[in-house]
């Protein structure tokens, strides 16, 4: 009868061993910025949900409709940053530029928004310009080192 045991032994002595150290190291090599993937699908849950947490639904129509879509944009770029890190992180510099709009978007989008509002809206912009950058940086030393 056959040896069919798998014994584990040492992979060293496998002829592709190098290139699949390689290929190890290249698929984790972009994931230095996975404790942000959270927070910044979080921020994105907040900005959709933040409308109906704060109670500004009535008084200003258009800024929740604009939260809402914004809210699942960064979600979704959360999401995109989870499952496809090497190609998604890119896009952080998009996160940034959504963060700066969402801080001039209720003079813009609202109609005369009380500070409440507004301190909401500057305190998502500014987390989404931070998250965003540090994603950026941290992909763009990524880039650099490879």
């Amino acid at each position: 009868m056959a040896n069919v045991s798998n014994a584990r032994g040492d992979i060293g002595s496998h002829p592709d061993v190098s290139e699949m150290r390689d290929r190890y190291a290249r698929m984790l090599g972009g994931r230095d910025v996975a404790l942000v993937d959270g927070p910044v699908f979080l921020l994105g849950l907040y900005c959709a949900t933040s409308p109906w947490i704060l109670h500004y639904t009535t008084s200003q129509p258009a800024l929740v409709t604009h939260n809402l879509i914004m809210g699942i944009a960064i979600g979704v770029l959360a999401l995109g940053f989870t499952t496809t890190p090497t190609r998604m992180y890119g896009l952080s510099w998009a996160m940034c530029a959504m963060g700066t709009w969402m801080i001039i978007s209720p003079w813009i989008v609202g109609e005369s928004p009380d500070a409440g509002v507004v301190l909401n809206n500057i305190i998502i912009g500014v987390l989404a310009v931070v998250l965003g950058f540090i994603c950026a940086a941290t992909s763009a030393k990524n880039t650099s080192q490879t």
